[in-house]
């Protein structure tokens, strides 16, 4: 994928926009060095060098978008958060988040593109499989307790809760959110930015959100023990509340819990799931083609060698690399009695896992081999984003 952008440097940063988002880019990163002014896009979760911009107007074009984004010109020396309304060609009014930081070279742009018209608001259309859907379903649909989806940055947790929401939004709830930032502005749900700056912090909104009759609440990210205590104790006096967490599989949320200072009997008597995610992005329909793995990959993975895989070749159609669109893969630790009692007796995530797979949880490697049995995604992709 090359183009190159002329014109005026307004038509320029448009055009930049527009190309992004007709190619369902989610971050557009502009970046300055010693000597290259370079343009990326992230595909799939995966960034792709785009083009070369005009060294001498990388100044004018940081200016253009912080003037779009209502942003001070003159700050050139701490980094500025801010949002574009942007109206693409059918008319569509898309969000995009703006980050300016400053680099050696100058300051880098990052505008992360929020088109509601490609977020999947529908759990089936998620890449769960079905027994997976039901016991997350059976979860969230719970009167009262606690869902925690964890996982890295841009592994999809906020889409996964804003499509549970979506499902249990009716007039007879009331769904409030803490947010930081809000992504998607959601009809029927009340949702609320969090400004550390002035002392509104998750902690601090949710006291206030309890106040506000609410049946299901959204905690965007628990971040510290006094977050992590008010949200366990708001599940266990009759709130459904729904958060994420940055670990690597579902076991370790507990842990990660406990070490914030949450004592393990309020998290045995809250949590009904958690839910650990990642993204693959899926081969190519257009062209697909048998391939040969790397020997030494299949054999980490435990496949056999002498199977058929298949690989997209690359065409006009996923601009030559091979892949378009990404599915989940999602591990789901349900607490029942077994695993609850490990967690009253503080068990490491270790044997948590343990214990949970002879229970019949379906680690994220295994649900990715199984994805790349279906021809869905390649052993390359599952190798690089899941661990034994």
């Amino acid at each position: 994928m090359e183009y190159e952008f002329r014109g005026s440097v307004i038509k320029q940063v448009e055009s930049i926009i527009q190309e992004a988002v007709s190619s369902a880019v989610s971050d557009i990163h502009i970046e300055p060095y010693e000597k290259k002014y370079r343009l990326r896009y992230r595909i799939d979760g995966v960034l792709q060098e785009v083009a070369a911009l005009q060294f001498n107007q990388k100044e004018a074009m940081v200016s253009r978008v912080k003037i779009m984004a209502d942003l001070d010109i003159a700050e050139k020396r701490r980094p500025q958060d801010g949002r574009i309304k942007f109206r693409n060609h059918d008319g569509n009014e898309i969000d995009i988040r703006v980050s300016i930081l400053p680099t050696q070279h100058g300051e880098k742009v990052v505008l992360r593109i929020l088109d509601k018209s490609q977020l999947q608001l529908k759990l089936e259309s998620l890449g769960f499989n079905d027994d997976i859907l039901k016991d997350f379903r059976n979860a969230i649909h719970n009167p009262y307790g606690m869902v925690l989806v964890t996982g890295p940055t841009g592994s999809g947790k906020t889409t996964t809760l804003y499509a549970s929401l979506n499902e249990l939004n009716t007039s007879e709830v009331n769904i409030t959110t803490i947010e930081d930032p809000i992504e998607y502005n959601l009809e029927g749900i009340n949702q609320t930015q969090v400004h550390e700056e002035i002392d509104l912090s998750f902690s601090h909104v949710l006291r206030s959100i309890l106040r506000q009759d609410p049946n299901i609440i959204m905690v965007g990210e628990v971040r510290d023990k006094e977050t992590a205590e008010i949200a366990i104790r708001s599940a266990l006096t009759g709130h459904m509340v729904f958060s994420t967490l940055h670990t690597n599989d579902a076991a370790s949320a507990v842990s990660r819990l406990v070490d914030m200072g949450v004592e393990p009997f309020l998290l045995a008597s809250s949590i009904r799931l958690v839910m650990a995610q990642r993204l693959v992005r899926k081969i190519c329909e257009k062209c697909k083609m048998d391939y040969k793995p790397d020997p030494q990959i299949l054999k980490d993975l435990g496949l056999q060698e002498d199977k058929n895989y298949i690989k997209g070749a690359g065409c006009v159609e996923c601009n030559h690399t091979g892949f378009k669109g990404r599915t989940a893969l999602i591990e789901l630790l349900v607490f029942d009695g077994n695993i609850t009692e490990k967690v009253l007796q503080n068990t490491d995530a270790g044997e948590l896992k343990q214990v949970a797979r002879k229970k019949g949880m379906t680690t994220l490697r295994e649900v990715g081999i199984e994805k790349v049995k279906k021809s869905v995604t390649t052993v390359e992709e599952i190798y690089r984003e899941t661990v034994l």
